[in-house]
Order: structure tokens, then sequence, then C-alpha cells
């Protein structure tokens, strides 16, 4: 198998994924069936520098808090804080003790810089996004810091009686935080305020914040820069989505987790689709977050089906949206040795070269109607690539051995 198919394998390069699409995508997604190896962090890394440097990408979003992300994009636009600032505060996750993540902000500052220095307008210098909610998989933020954000945007430019409430009444429905980010409440609904009354009058406060934002577009557009009206429709979305991903944790029906996950997709599709609003991006997260099919995973509550951000983002933008799957072969520090050959990842194995760039829908063609066989992962952290997907799948970066990891993070 592996000789039929090695006319539709290429070089991991920007150029040869590209090549594989109708047309230059709007957003670029690059799934990942595991976190935390710094080895596929450089691959990601290295596109984005061809995409950047022979493509005009401008823009890399990634699975991080799209809050604290803000930090990130302001160092690497304008040089604010420290690199060791914004590696220690602007990422969730870990991400910031990745190796490869300080490498690529590193290098998106310095490109920037140089940018600058040759005269360049500031619409071509590079951006970072996180494009995840403040959420943990087994937490969830305050919705306070972009609730009052949103309020202060406001405020400083629209008349006061138009405000639903003051910062005041704000402060006061909200409470203390360790009230919304309660560790038991993910397991316990009964442990969650998202239900509460208080809840509920922030929820119909947030909402009438953002109407109102929407509403002043016209004259908050001329009144302030398009990087702040764009960060006020970021705290409304954010302040919104976590509203709402608490009152779910409140929840006690069996939808709760299908919810919840739910949630959180529908979140990080609102930021994929705001930065796509931006120029072509480069996106960067679990493959089951990108791709068009539904996603599934077993919880502690049993076995969870959503739509993922990339399936709601697809369902928008079509053709402007395109997905590359990462698989690999081996992870053998975590156990995950040799696939059998009978798998997809098997059959790629055989392959000679150390990594690739597969024409998935080609490869689907060429396996005819006999799928091979689903790979079983011997560790929770590895979704092998579900070889039913191969026809919603543009192209598939296969990595044949991933070796022991620099330091990076375990989340999943």
């Amino acid at each position: 198998m592996a000789t039929d198919i090695k006319h539709i394998t290429h070089a991991v390069e920007a150029a040869a994924v590209l090549g594989l699409l109708p047309a230059r995508p709007r957003l670029l997604a690059l799934g990942e069936p595991t976190h935390g190896e710094d080895m596929l962090l450089d691959l990601r890394n290295e596109l984005f520098r061809q995409l950047v440097e022979q493509e005009g990408y401008r823009t890399i979003a990634i699975e991080s808090d799209c809050m604290t992300g803000l930090l990130v994009d302001d160092y690497v636009t304008s040089g604010t804080g420290t690199l060791d600032e914004v590696m220690e505060r602007g990422f969730s996750h870990g991400w910031g003790a990745s190796a490869a993540n300080r490498e690529l902000v590193r290098w998106m500052r310095e490109f920037n810089v140089r940018a600058r220095a040759a005269g360049r307008p500031a619409s071509e210098r590079l951006r970072f996004a996180g494009v995840d909610g403040p959420l943990e998989i087994t937490a969830a933020a305050s919705p306070r810091q972009a609730l009052t954000a949103l309020h202060d945007y406001l405020s400083a430019e629209v008349d006061a009686d138009l405000l639903p409430c003051t910062r005041a009444t704000l402060d006061r429905l909200l409470g203390a935080d360790d009230r919304w980010t309660e560790p038991a409440a993910m397991t316990d609904p009964a442990r969650s305020v998202g239900q509460s009354a208080e809840a509920g009058q922030l929820r119909l406060l947030a909402d009438d914040l953002v109407a109102l934002l929407d509403a002043q577009r016209p004259h908050l557009l001329t009144a302030t820069s398009r990087d702040d009206w764009d960060r006020a429709r970021l705290y409304g979305r954010t302040a919104t989505g976590l509203l709402r991903y608490h009152r779910w944790m409140a929840d006690t029906s069996p939808a709760r987790m299908t919810r919840l996950v739910g949630v959180r997709d529908q979140m990080m599709a609102d930021n994929l689709l705001a930065v796509a609003a931006r120029g072509p991006a480069l996106v960067h997260a679990h493959n089951s977050h990108l791709q068009r099919r539904e996603s599934t995973m077993r919880m502690w509550e049993g076995s969870v089906v959503w739509w993922s951000a990339g399936a709601l983002v697809n369902a928008r933008l079509g053709a402007e949206y395109a997905f590359v799957a990462t698989a690999l072969g081996t992870i053998r520090h975590q156990g995950v040795d040799t696939p059998p050959p009978d798998t997809l990842e098997g059959l790629l194995y055989e392959l000679p070269e150390d990594h690739c760039v597969i024409d998935a829908p080609r490869l689907a063609t060429a396996l005819g109607t006999t799928p091979p066989a689903p790979r079983v992962s011997p560790w929770f952290g590895y979704a092998p690539l579900d070889p039913g997907h191969l026809t919603a799948i543009d192209g598939i970066v296969f990595v044949k051995d991933v070796p022991r990891h620099r330091g990076s993070p375990s989340h999943g």
C-alpha cells in the first residue's frame, strides 16, 4: 500500500499544503492528535513561517485562552511587557512552558520589529490570537474580567443613560471570583453558581451590553481604534459564553456534558470567525476541535458527542476553511508503539519519510470501499485518526516517530 500512495505524498511545506486546496483558505486549520509534543509545534512553527514569508499570512491562532492571548498579541505587535512575562501570563493550559511556543513568540516579535524598521504598514505586522475560552477541562473562569472590560469600554464612549447597569451593580452580582471557579462544580452541579438568581441577572445584562455595543458600532468605530472595537467584541463573546457555560455547569440533566463541550467549541468557533475577518490565518488546535465531522469523547459521565468548532466554522466559511489533520506513528515515551499494519497509521508508517503531507481525498480513493481498521490507543492522551473521516479532511501531516519532548504541557 505504501508504494501505491507515494505519488500523493509531499514534503511538509506551505506550498505543498496549499497545493492540495482549490483556493487559498481564509482559515487553514492544522490539527494535532495529542498535546504537549514540541516536535509537532516545531512543525507548526515552520509551516507558519513559510505561510508568512511566501503566502502573506499574518495571524496564528492557537488553542489557548482568548483573554490572556491579548497579552501575547500586545507583545508581538507593540513590545508590551517582556518575553518571560507573556510566556508566564499569556498562555493557558500550561502552553507557556513550551520551548516551541516561546520560539514562536520570539520570532513573531522579531519579524514585526524588522517590518517596522523597514517602514512596512501596520497591516503587515504579525498577530497572535488565543481562540479557546478561559476554560480548562475541569474548570471555568469567572466572567468578571470580560464583563467588566466590556462595561469599561462602553462607559468611556457611550452616554451613561444607555448603559443597562453600573459597574457597581456588576461587582455586586458577580460577588467573589472563587464562587465561579469552585473546582468541585465540574463533577457536582450543586456546587456551581451558574443558575443562581445573580447569574441569571448577569446573563441578561451581558446580553444588553453586547446589544448596546452593536447598536453603537458606527460611533464606536469612529471614536476608538479598530483593535479596541475588536477587543470589545471579544469581551462580549467571552462574557456571554462564560455565563452560558456556568449555567450548564449547574445543570443536572443527562445532556450536561454535551452542552458544556458544545458551548466551549461554539466559543472557539466565534473566535475563529473573528480571526478570519482579519485576513488569512493558520489555526492550531486538537484535531477534535477542528474536524468537520462530529466529535466524540468518553468522559466520566459517559460518551459525549458534539459539533466541533471546525464543523461550525466550515458551515459558515465553506471553501474558505481548510482542515489538515496530523496523524502519528509512535509516541514511545507514552507507550504508543508501532501501529498495527491494518490501521491507517500502520499504512502510513510504511512510507519512507519521517514526516510528509498526504492528499487525504486521494488517499480515501486509493483505499477503496474498505477502510482500514480504527487504531486503538493504549494512552488516553492520544486520539488516532478516524479512517471514516478521510473524505472530510483536506490533507494529513503524518509524523512517523515523535521523540520525547523538551518539556511541554500535558493538557487534553
